[in-house]
């Protein structure tokens, strides 16, 4: 397997290089921007994988890794970043990409990462994933304020309104209302169902 690592940390880019060469059945072309990438792509193509900085020269974001992937050659196309987003990660993989690989990873993780792409799989890491599910609250979680999210953990408990009050340190006529905005915002019409709605949909 032949990888094109483009990437303008000149260490990092000597580190992974040095990493692919040692399998024995990988081998490696640096290149430190975009434009370097195309040429290799040109003159010591073609390439099993590229693995293409998110941030470096040229790339001017998903674009860079568009042009490579119209390249005559089809390569396969991969982004390695410190702090790509997963929504800039889903971009790639849209316009083509096989995967991601975060520069955190370690040698072995990212050697095998780079194999897995290369043969023709995609590759994002669980964590990035999971983190990213986890951080995008359900539309019904959107509806509702700080304090009525709590609320409604509340009742989904089956805590009274002086309970949840003397939870949250509010007054009870203040929870109250709380229960009341809440039951429209979900279209609950009492405390049961509401706390049916919240189980159903995973929000505690």
């Amino acid at each position: 397997m032949k990888i094109l690592i483009a990437d303008d940390h000149e260490l990092l880019l000597d580190t992974v290089t040095a990493f692919v060469d040692a399998t024995g059945s990988m081998e490696s072309v640096g290149a430190a921007n975009l434009d370097q990438a195309l040429a290799a792509l040109d003159s010591k193509g073609p390439f099993d994988l590229v693995l293409l900085d998110y941030n470096m020269p040229g790339m001017q974001g998903i674009d860079g890794v568009k042009r490579v992937l119209s390249h005559s050659s089809s390569p396969r196309v991969a982004l390695i970043s410190g702090e790509a987003s997963r929504d800039i990660v889903q971009k790639a993989m849209t316009a083509g990409a096989s995967g991601f690989v975060p520069k955190t990873l370690s040698a072995s993780s990212l050697v095998n990462a780079i194999k897995f792409m290369a043969a023709g799989e995609q590759f994002i890491p669980a964590e990035l994933m999971q983190a990213a599910d986890a951080a995008e609250p359900h539309p019904i979680a959107k509806k509702l304020t700080r304090r009525e999210l709590q609320v409604l953990e509340g009742l989904s408990v089956g805590k009274s309104n002086k309970e949840i009050a003397r939870d949250l340190d509010l007054s009870e006529p203040t929870v109250k209302l709380h229960v009341k905005n809440l039951y429209r915002k979900i279209d609950a019409g009492n405390r049961t169902q509401a706390a049916l709605i919240a189980k159903e949909a995973g929000l505690f």
